[in-house]
């Protein structure tokens, strides 16, 4: 009980918070002296919490300039000049101003005749004896005054802590007589066989039963055939009376298993016989998969070798990238192969024709042209090869950005967002993207069924930093803004976006050491509800945008 209380005590404290501020708009408190109009919203006319000040000198609450802001072209209220974002500041002063105004207190509904300044507004509430709170049991949700809480807890609460009157176990008051009528052990029950005992104990039941005069039993020797069922009280009479019978049951038992020992020896003698084969198959086994165990031993040696392989050849790509943009257009080399096939398949149909009126001096002239032929098809095998790698390439350039803005479609959501709450898989990666030819190298990581905080609840985002090619001419650690944005496809198109600067004392801002840092963002990005319930989803798709500022990234 003392646990559920403390947890409770840290729900009160929340409550507290979400009392003390309003969700949206200003304070509605009941302020002893009418507050001067400097002091109210332009927008909602209360007080103002959390005042902000705009360029035209008018103050408006936190809440109240986001909406404004959120709307296209935005104005101030009061005379219509355009506001910016960036020119709204905090008003300090006149917030000090109005935390010392005095209020009544928000229970005065209640009875609290107190008064005091709105910063004291909190610190009354954690001891006002007329503030509600909640009930520090868990499964009670009243909310009761402070000063009657000990006479809920007491008298009124329906999940107080009781006592059963029979077992002496302490238990919720809800859950006591149900604890009588199934699980009590010292709860007086009567036999179901309705025999002499008009009262027994449930825990005693069980035992009971196994005297009970009354119990319907089967008799001891039925695993031997004897049906005989009738009341405990009546199988001593027939135990004695059918001590013959059993016997004769026993005995035709026991040459029933005697037969049955004979078949099971006639069998082990058989398979005694075959054991030494299966010895000898053991040990060609044993010796196969020695062999294997080596074969894959140099399997590992040739893979260790193939990687260290892979690895230099990474660092040619940036060559063979280059080099991509002075060969010749690929549908060129396409219809040369192509041209190439042509004449491989008609020196082959010649081949053919005279392979089959090879005689004499024919031979030196089909062997000629086998040679060709031979050439012909080596020179077509290269020319496949460097075509299936500029294929390769195109691909990786074509889906690649170069100035720092990825856009991503992310096809089959609603698959994809079951894989991530069944936890096969949680998170995406998006394709690579560049501030530039030679600039960072960047991509985006999702969790559509969220992450962290965010876990169920929302969809996450997050910007990764990769190793790139010219990581070593550039500036370090990564300092350039970030905007993440989730793309509204209907005709509105209220994007919904976040930014953030870069943390230069954050690992995952610094240069790569592997291939990819620590993923940076969002976990609470947007509400699955507002997601799924909006115009953000079309035909099963989502477009997230990821911009990168390169207005001041210096060239390399």
């Amino acid at each position: 009980m003392s646990a559920g209380r403390s947890v409770d005590g840290r729900e009160q404290q929340i409550v507290l918070q979400q009392c003390f501020h309003p969700p949206r708009g200003g304070f509605r408190d009941h302020f002893v002296m009418p507050p001067e109009p400097k002091y109210c919203c332009e927008s909602c006319h209360l007080v103002l919490c959390t005042p902000r000040q705009t360029e035209c000198g008018h103050r408006f609450c936190e809440s109240c300039i986001a909406d404004l802001l959120s709307k296209p072209n935005p104005v101030c209220p009061a005379d219509l000049q355009p506001l910016f974002k960036e020119k709204i500041f905090r008003d300090v002063c006149c917030h000090r101003e109005i935390m010392t105004l005095k209020v009544y207190c928000r229970s005065a509904k209640n009875g609290c005749k107190e008064q005091m300044s709105l910063q004291q507004v909190m610190d009354h509430l954690n001891v006002c004896e007329y503030f509600e709170v909640p009930c520090p049991l868990g499964k009670c949700k009243e909310k009761i005054m402070r000063k009657d809480m000990v006479e809920h807890l007491n008298r009124k609460c329906k999940h107080r802590e009781s006592t059963c009157e029979f077992c002496k176990h302490k238990m919720a008051l809800t859950d006591l007589q149900k604890h009588k009528e199934t699980v009590c052990p010292a709860f007086p029950v009567a036999c179901p066989n309705h025999c002499s005992f008009s009262s027994i104990l449930r825990s005693e039941l069980s035992s009971h039963q196994h005297d009970c005069p009354k119990a319907q039993v089967t008799c001891s020797f039925f695993r031997f055939g004897c049906s005989y069922k009738g009341l405990n009280q009546d199988m001593r009479e027939h135990e004695s009376s059918s001590a013959s019978e059993h016997l004769r049951l026993m005995v035709a038992r026991n040459s029933a298993l005697e037969a049955k020992v004979e078949n099971v020896k006639s069998e082990l003698l058989e398979r005694y016989k075959v054991l030494p084969s299966l010895s000898t198959r053991l040990t060609e086994v044993d010796g196969q998969y020695e062999e294997l165990r080596e074969k894959y031993r140099q399997l590992e040696q040739k893979l260790a070798t193939m990687q260290k392989l892979m690895s230099t050849h990474s660092e040619k790509l940036l060559e063979v990238e280059m080099e991509l943009r002075e060969l010749r257009p690929l549908r060129a080399m396409r219809e040369e192969v192509e041209a190439l096939r042509g004449a491989v398949e008609s020196m082959r149909s010649v081949v053919a024709s005279l392979d089959s009126t090879r005689t004499g001096p024919g031979t030196h002239t089909l062997a000629s042209l086998e040679t060709q032929l031979s050439r012909h098809d080596e020179m077509l095998s290269v020319h496949d090869i460097r075509l299936a790698d500029m294929d390769l390439k195109l691909q990786v350039l074509e889906t690649a950005s170069f100035n720092g803005t990825l856009i991503w479609k992310i096809r089959d959501y609603k698959r994809r967002k079951q894989e991530a709450v069944a936890a096969k898989t949680l998170s995406l990666y998006s394709q690579p993207f560049y501030t530039g030819y030679f600039g960072y190298k960047m991509c985006a990581r999702i969790y559509l069924n969220g992450d962290g905080m965010g876990k169920g609840t929302h969809l996450s985002l997050f910007f990764v930093v990769m190793r790139g090619e010219y990581d070593a001419l550039l500036p370090w650690p990564f300092k350039q803004k970030v905007t993440l944005m989730l793309m509204d496809q209907g005709p509105a198109r209220k994007h919904l976006g976040d930014a953030f600067k870069p943390d230069s004392n954050s690992s995952s801002f610094r240069r790569p050491t592997g291939e990819m840092n620590i993923a940076s963002g969002c976990p609470l990005f947007v509400a699955q509800t507002v997601l799924e319930n909006g115009t953000y989803i079309k035909d099963d798709t989502i477009f997230i945008k990821v911009t990168v500022d390169t207005s001041d990234l210096p060239d390399p």
